[in-house]
């Protein structure tokens, strides 16, 4: 039996790559930088990859030296609720761009209303990567 625990002993032991910790208390909606994160080597799972998580947006508070949970991650918000967009409507070679306010916040590829405000008239549309609305055709 002491040859069994010997020869674990001896054998190599797995290094643990360690999980992404907050390095300073990171409220909820910030959207996460290098700055913010560091591999920590005495936790184990969770995130070990912190380019996974660069870019990404809290949806809960983290403290300082506790692990990112993944569930605690989402994409970020792009548009924010009040905040004036661009509304874009596209069919084949027209092309039309006016003013509008977001009535709801929005991530890329969420559908959102928006106020148009030339014509008052409430509007549906998909956020797009570049932070405009595009208009659906009805």
């Amino acid at each position: 039996m002491r040859a069994i625990a010997l020869m674990f002993m001896l054998l190599p032991q797995w290094a643990t790559a360690g999980a992404a910790v907050a390095s300073r208390t990171l409220p909820a909606g910030t959207v996460i930088s290098a700055e913010d994160v560091t591999l920590a080597p005495d936790q184990a799972g969770g995130i070990e990859d912190i380019t996974q998580i660069l870019g990404q947006q809290l949806r809960v508070m983290v403290y300082e030296g506790r692990r990112i949970d993944p569930s605690a991650l989402t994409e970020p918000t792009l548009i924010g609720r009040n905040q004036l967009v661009t509304l874009t409507y596209e069919k084949a070679a027209l092309r039309i761009e006016t003013e509008g306010r977001a009535l709801s916040a929005g991530k890329v590829g969420q559908i959102i209303r928006v106020l148009n405000s030339s014509s008052r008239v409430t509007v549906s549309g998909r956020v797009a990567p570049d932070g405009s609305v595009i208009v659906q055709n009805n």
